[in-house]
């Protein structure tokens, strides 16, 4: 395990029923494959090397014999590989036989799990032939020259790098109570399944719907495989399902009906798994009944780590299939939390101070989303542009006209005359464009919209999004501040997703014009005057970043607690070029900004400590009465010590 991730498979070999010797030739060779390209643990199906449908021929000693011979020449085969193989095969304990998964190392075997749950219904018949580990106490039994003790209670192997996993077979995921909710329970941070699972019209997407929401509730990975071609088609068909998944999400599935044998590999990282447990309290709190049973794996080799996995480099960005819903569902949140507000207030005026940017732009539909739902008129929200010494032409048309087509209130208040008197007040020179130049201008209108929203009995509604708090690229109690702050649980990369989703579909051909042009202006706060051609200046990501690598290095933080080692080889791998439509960043320029962004996350946490209320809207906040509670000089030390060393 490097980085937090191991590498596992999923093996689907071709089968010829009761032939021990072709099916364990078949296994050493997927075996052979997995150990040369660095696969850690390997899974192959239900009673692979003698297949599943023997049927009564499970009664003959002969077929038994040469089962327990097949386990000795993987014994002989594995005996130099590091790979662990997990393969399924009868195994006779005290006159009674079980179906079983014998775990494989090094030429020995670590240890055999029999199945619990027997199906003997419709097309299964199990108790026919087999008992259940329920039916058996603790014993040592001679299996293929090993002395093992075959346990009835539940079993967790461990590998040298401390990855704990358990296995089931087959039908007992399909339990009401599964074994691996118990081997999560009692730590199991990768569960491994041998099945042997006909394919029915419309059971597939049952299966996976069960296997994500098991892999789910016991936040681990799930490691699947089936039992596929050669099996008997006398009565039923095998379709050779290969499927990885992590906490939920499908990671890498076969082809089934696949007339070859399979090989499916993956990581699975089990960092971020670990930290899902300990950040879920539900799961950390569960009863554990029993101390479990662990059994320690050989030690390996370590190898050059590679990632095999997919990096998205936009995590906040919903996929092309779901962006639809998933904006309405956004827009749906933070128009719910203002409506919750407003009625619960009495308010029925919304002040909204609009730049032409992004983020206001966002806050203002929001408000016209809710005044909508509410049947209140949009003229009763309070749109203020307040032009300053670096409004552009550009932004301050675009949020005249987006107003206008909204058919929202609109006033316009200079700011310059009243900034310029508190230059004077201070004592500050107006040529020095320093911090108090440009907070000045933040917190001037801020007052003008607190004051407003006093004056009209309306409720000041905040503009600024998830990524500036995380940066702290706010003025404290100047844009800082408001009485809801509706895009608090937006990131910046997600707050121009959204406003290109309501140009396309919810607004008419003038606004989606305005929307538009908005989207493909520079982010800026506009605080210093505008270059000499008219254009934008001060360019945000100019000074502090690219906002797709901080919200990439934000989310990866808060949601799985990883360090700046694994947040600067995660972005690495995003922002290589492999993604299509996603920008490029070399390694140096992924760790000067992350750097930057370390460094500016802990020493912002002030900001966030006082921030107003406002809805969280995805599975990462900010919200110091919510998900995230930093002291406000908590030190970044050991942090930045780390990013130095990249």
């Amino acid at each position: 395990m490097q980085h937090g991730y191991i590498k596992v498979a999923a093996a689907v070999p071709s089968v010829k029923v009761a032939d021990c010797l072709y099916n364990v030739r078949q296994t050493e060779a997927l075996i052979a494959q997995a150990e040369g390209r660095g696969v850690e643990i390997i899974v192959f199906p239900e009673l692979g090397l003698t297949g599943y449908t023997c049927q009564d021929l499970f009664r003959q000693n002969l077929l038994l014999e040469q089962a327990e011979a097949a386990v000795l020449m993987l014994l002989d085969f594995t005996r130099n590989l590091d790979v662990i193989s997990i393969v399924g095969v009868p195994v006779s304990v005290n006159n009674r036989l079980l179906n079983c998964a014998v775990v494989i190392q090094k030429g020995d075997i670590l240890g055999i799990v029999p199945k619990t749950w027997l199906p003997n219904y419709s097309e299964f018949y199990e108790k026919r032939w087999f008992v259940s580990s329920l039916d058996i106490n603790d014993t040592d039994i001679r299996f293929a020259g090993n002395k093992v003790r075959v346990y009835a209670d539940s079993v967790l192997f461990r590998t040298c790098d401390g990855v704990c996993f358990g296995v089931e077979i087959c039908e007992d995921v399909w339990a009401p109570v599964p074994p691996s909710s118990h081997l999560a329970t009692a730590g199991a941070d990768i569960i491994f399944n041998l099945s042997a699972s006909d394919e029915l019209v419309g059971k597939h997407d049952y299966l996976r719907s069960l296997l994500a929401q098991q892999s789910a509730r016991t936040i681990s990975g799930y490691v699947y495989s089936s039992c596929g071609f050669g099996e008997s088609t006398q009565d039923v068909v095998y379709g050779g399902n290969a499927m990885i998944y992590e906490n939920g999400c499908m990671v890498e599935e076969g082809d089934r009906f696949s007339m070859k044998p399979q090989l499916v590999i993956s990581q699975i990282d089990v960092e971020k798994l670990r930290g899902e447990r300990r950040m879920n309290t539900t799961f950390a709190c569960l009863p554990h009944v029993s101390e479990p049973i662990i059994i320690d794996a050989h030690s390996v080799m370590q190898r050059d780590f590679e990632l095999l996995r997919s990096v998205s480099p936009h995590p906040f960005i919903p996929s092309s299939g779901d962006m639809a819903r998933n904006c309405e569902d956004i827009l749906s949140v933070q128009a719910a939390g203002l409506a919750k507000r407003l009625v619960h207030t009495k308010c029925r005026t919304a002040v909204v101070g609009i730049s032409g940017g992004l983020d206001s732009t966002l806050a203002l539909l929001v408000c016209v989303r809710t005044f909508d739902m509410l049947d209140m008129p949009r003229k009763s929200i309070i749109g203020v542009t307040m032009p300053g010494f670096g409004t552009t032409d550009r932004t301050y048309n675009n949020a005249l006209s987006l107003m206008q087509s909204l058919g929202v209130t609109i006033r316009e208040i200079n700011i310059a005359a009243s900034v310029r008197q508190h230059f004077s007040d201070i004592g500050h020179d107006e040529t020095v464009h320093d911090v108090t130049y440009e907070n000045s201008q933040a917190r001037e209108r801020t007052q003008i919209l607190m004051d407003l929203g006093n004056k009209l009995g309306g409720m000041v509604i905040g503009t600024g999004d998830l990524s500036e708090l995380a940066l702290g690229w706010a003025t404290y109690n100047g844009d800082h501040m408001s009485m809801y702050g509706v895009n608090a649980g937006v990131p910046k990369t997600l707050v121009k997703h959204l406003v290109r989703y309501i140009a396309e579909h919810d607004v008419d051909e003038t606004s989606r014009a305005t929307l538009i042009d908005i989207i493909d202006t520079p982010i800026s706060p506009e605080l210093i005057p505008a270059a000499d051609n008219g254009e934008i200046k001060q360019r945000t990501e100019d000074l502090v970043g690219p906002y797709e690598l901080h919200d990439f290095f934000l989310y990866n933080l808060l949601r799985f607690g990883f360090r700046p080692a694994k947040l600067f080889m995660l972005a690495c791998h995003a922002f290589n070029g492999s993604v299509p439509d996603a920008p490029v960043y070399d390694n140096e320029t992924i760790k000067k900004w992350l750097t930057t962004f370390v460094r500016r996350f802990f020493n912002q946490q002030f900001k966030r400590s006082c921030l107003p209320d406002g809805p969280k809207v995805g599975s990462v906040s900010l919200s110091p009465r919510g998900d995230w509670r930093m002291p406000s000089d908590a030190d970044s030390s050991i942090w930045l010590s780390e990013c130095e060393m990249l």
